[in-house]
This record gives structure tokens, C-alpha cells and sequence, in this order.
């Protein structure tokens, strides 16, 4: 798995955003054709993108760029001028507004004719589907499941509150009236089982009120706290607060690693599939939550700083 903890939005018209984004500590940047363009800036836009990643310094960085919708003239072109021209410079395409798997599935075909027609390696460029509507909900299981191609789901929470006419106009918050639990909460809870099923990663969407880090740091938390992997960040200031959020503790992180090594030891030197850690009884199941902690650190960079020592 990419790491995902930070995933930047970028506009693909704005070349000072374009080359201020190289320098940010983000696990992923995102060049943005769609909602931040504007309709006749589109063209233009797909240059700077192409120019961006071909000169650009991405290094440690997942390189994606944000098609247009389907339901656009914009997409097909979108795709061909892209992976034609900087291919091997991009990692993956997010395809908005997915309401259906043979959205998914177009995307891949078209791909993989690009590969094949330009000599690059077929399967190579990865998806991320954007779940933005009534629809795409319902249907995020064969969306999930649509191509081998696929990275991630995202959450779109703004297209979403206004597909099933949510009563607010502030992205990210609960609407007003809504007292008990969390009005997104089955959204995330949909969207993560679907994801986990095909083994996905699931990125949640962005907060629009760059100012309010506690606010940002509060959505985060809850969707972090169900199991996402990341989040969108719009602005510089957001960074820190994703970066650290979507990583496990350092305490946690040793915790995990001490959990396999412990294991390991366990099942192939005592040849036991149960031992004690401390005070802890660790058994497959704790190992394989261990690891998904354990991966997460590894990714985040996280350095283990306890290790197991054998009992005498």
C-alpha cells in the first residue's frame, strides 16, 4: 500500500500552486482538471499538469491527477493527452462522480490501450474512484470490485450532501439539527467495508474551512478512528494535522511490532499459536492486527524503537 495520510488537492491552473506543492511534506498530490478549473481554463490546465509532473520533483510523493467527470466533454481527452505525454510520471488517475462499475471499467480499458499503443507496462497506472452521490453509495460494492487497476476509494462529501439533500451548506460539519451521533457516519462505515472487501485503501474527503484546524482535526479523527487511511488537504496548514493523525502513535507503533516478533518466536520456536506478551495473551488474531498497525508505521516512516527479547 502508497501511503496515503495526506492527499493534497492541487489545481491543475494554477502554476504556483503546482510548484509550491512539490515542497510540502504530503504522502500524495493530486493535479486537479475538475472542480477547481474553470470551464475555459481546461485546456490549458492539462499542459501545466503534463509540464508538472515531467519537470517537477515528486520524490516520495504519489502522483495523481483528477480527471473530469464522465458526464463531461472533457474526460476521454483528459486521459489520452495525460498518459500519453507523462505516463511514466504518474501513478494514478481519480476518476470523479463514480456512480457505476462500467465507469471504472472504461477508464481501465482506455488505459490499457494507451499502455499498449505508447509501450507502457499494462496495469502500471492505478485508479482512484471518487464516491460522490446516492448512487455511487448504493453501488460501491461492484464499484469496489471493478478493476484490478483500483487503489482507493474517496469520500466526495460536498457532490454527496448535495445528492441526497442534506440541509448544510458547510462541507465536513454536522448539518444543524443533527444533535445525536455522526449524519456521516454510515457513509464512511459503507464506503470502508467495501474498500476493506477488496483491499482498498479508503481516503476520506476534505473540510472547506481551511482556518478551523480544530474542525479539521475533529473530521479526521473520526474517520481515522473508523479506519481510513487519509485525508484530503487543501491547503498548507492541514498537513501536520493529517500526517499525524492518520499515523499510529510511536507507542502503538512499537507495541505492534513487539506483537509480531513475539508471535513469530511464539509459533515457530515454542511451536505455540498462544503466548503471553506481559500481561498481554497474543494469538493469530492479535498478529494480524499488529500487522495492520505495523504497516501503517512502516509507511508513515516510524522507526520501532522497542524490540522483543526471548524469555530465558
Amino acid at each position: 500500500m502508497r501511503s496515503r495520510r495526506s492527499c493534497l488537492a492541487v489545481p491543475g491552473s494554477n502554476t504556483r500552486f503546482l510548484s509550491k506543492a512539490q515542497g510540502l511534506p504530503v504522502d500524495e498530490v493530486f493535479l486537479d482538471l475538475e472542480d477547481s478549473v474553470a470551464p475555459g481554463a481546461k485546456e490549458q490546465a492539462r499542459k501545466n499538469v503534463i509540464e508538472a509532473l515531467l519537470t517537477g520533483d515528486w520524490t516520495g510523493k504519489t502522483r495523481v491527477v483528477r480527471v473530469n467527470d464522465l458526464s463531461t466533454a472533457w474526460t476521454y481527452r483528459d486521459v489520452i493527452e495525460i498518459v500519453e505525454a507523462a505516463g511514466d510520471a504518474l501513478d494514478c488517475l481519480m476518476l470523479p462522480k463514480v456512480e457505476d462499475a462500467v465507469q471504472v471499467a472504461w477508464l481501465d480499458m482506455l488505459l490499457t490501450q494507451i499502455e499498449k499503443a505508447i509501450g507502457l507496462p499494462v496495469g502500471g497506472i492505478g485508479i482512484e474512484a471518487q464516491i460522490e452521490s446516492a448512487r455511487g453509495l448504493v453501488n460501491v460494492d461492484t464499484i469496489a470490485a471493478a478493476s484490478p487497476r483500483l487503489e482507493t476509494l474517496v469520500f466526495g462529501p460536498a457532490d454527496f450532501m448535495a445528492s441526497i439533500n442534506m440541509r448544510s451548506l458547510v462541507v465536513g460539519q454536522q448539518p444543524p439539527g443533527y444533535t445525536e451521533g455522526d449524519a456521516y457516519h454510515y457513509v464512511l462505515m459503507r464506503m470502508l467495508m467495501a474498500a476493506r472487501m477488496h483491499d482498498l485503501q479508503a481516503i476520506d474527503g476534505p473540510y472547506l474551512q481551511i482556518k478551523d484546524l480544530d474542525g479539521f482535526a475533529k473530521a479526521a479523527h473520526r474517520s481515522a478512528a473508523l479506519g481510513f487511511d487519509g485525508k484530503w488537504v487543501l491547503h498548507p496548514t492541514q498537513i501536520e494535522s493529517a500526517n499525524a493523525i492518520y499515523s499510529p502513535t510511536q507507542e502503538d507503533y512499537d507495541h505492534a511490532e513487539l506483537i509480531l516478533s513475539a508471535y513469530e518466536h511464539a509459533t515457530t520456536v515454542d511451536r505455540r499459536g498462544a503466548v503471553m506478551l506481559g500481561d498481554e495473551m497474543i494469538d493469530e488474531a492479535s498478529r494480524k492486527m499488529a500487522l495492520v498497525i505495523a504497516a501503517k508505521g512502516r509507511a508513515a516512516g516510524l522507526v520501532r524503537t522497542k524490540f522483543f527479547q526471548p524469555p530465558a
